[in-house]
């Protein structure tokens, strides 16, 4: 594990990680970002609006994708990516890449997104959440470490994670496309970033526990550059919490988040 912070709440987290893609996007205007949805990156997204950069030459690739939403549907990815990251940040949305959830173009959906990855260059820093049962992106427990952009079936318990994005459970799709494992590896930064206790269980799992399958996110313990930035409430079950509070605050002066 590269570097894991302990924040004092979600606000201070997505600043700290808003500094790290802030300094990215002033050396490289043109810098690829993996994008996340859902409430935890929010934060993040609130801050960066803050710097002032010109996210114009920027392009945005999304983790995932619900299969079968109608087009403009309010909680398809691609609408809440153009509402909390493209419209706050400035992006040009013909630089922003969803996956393809369209049911009759499920066969190459994948092989088409990670064919516009490597044409792109690769993603640069690639933002994460992590689920209560231990996923990145929507690759459930049992997800092969070495996956590509593929379709997924959603878990009973994702599906209800989600649920308070739409009328009820019912409207939740089953499927998704989403960046496999092993595409997220590619990347040359992982910032994975939780809130909550009720993610606690989750990340001690994904950062302290043994790399398994049945913890998809615990494959981050591969990667040779991860920034895992919690709240004290997710730090919870962290056994060694202490020591990245005491690596924290003791890292050289030359070394930034």
């Amino acid at each position: 594990m590269s570097e894991v912070v302990i924040a004092a709440d979600a606000e201070e987290a997505g600043a700290l990680a808003a500094g790290i893609i802030g300094r990215l996007v002033q050396d490289d205007p043109a810098a690829v970002l993996g994008v996340a949805t859902g409430s935890t990156p929010l934060p993040l997204y609130r801050a960066l609006a803050t710097l002032g950069l010109d996210f114009r030459g920027v392009t945005a690739f999304a983790l995932d994708e619900y299969v079968g939403l109608p087009p403009g549907h309010a909680e398809s990815y691609r609408q809440v990516i153009e509402r909390e990251v493209v419209g706050p940040l400035g992006l040009d949305p013909t630089r922003v890449h969803v996956p393809n959830g369209d049911p009759e173009e499920l066969a190459h959906a994948g092989s088409d997104y990670e064919a516009a990855i490597a044409l792109a260059g690769g993603v640069d820093v690639q933002i994460l959440g992590i689920g209560t049962d231990g996923h990145i992106g929507f690759n459930e427990p049992g997800s092969s470490l070495a996956s590509p952009t593929r379709v997924k079936t959603l878990t009973p318990e994702t599906r209800a994670d989600n649920a308070r994005f739409f009328d009820s459970i019912d409207d939740v799709p089953m499927h998704c496309v989403t960046q496999g494992i092993g595409t997220i590896l590619r990347a040359r930064h992982l910032i994975l970033l939780a809130f909550g206790e009720a993610k606690a269980s989750a990340l001690a799992a994904a950062v302290e526990g043994p790399v398994t399958a049945s913890v998809p996110a615990s494959a981050i313990q591969l990667h040779p550059r991860v920034t895992v930035i919690v709240d004290e409430a997710a730090a919870a079950q962290l056994e060694r919490a202490d020591y990245y509070r005491y690596v924290f605050a003791n890292r050289p002066a030359w070394q930034q988040l």
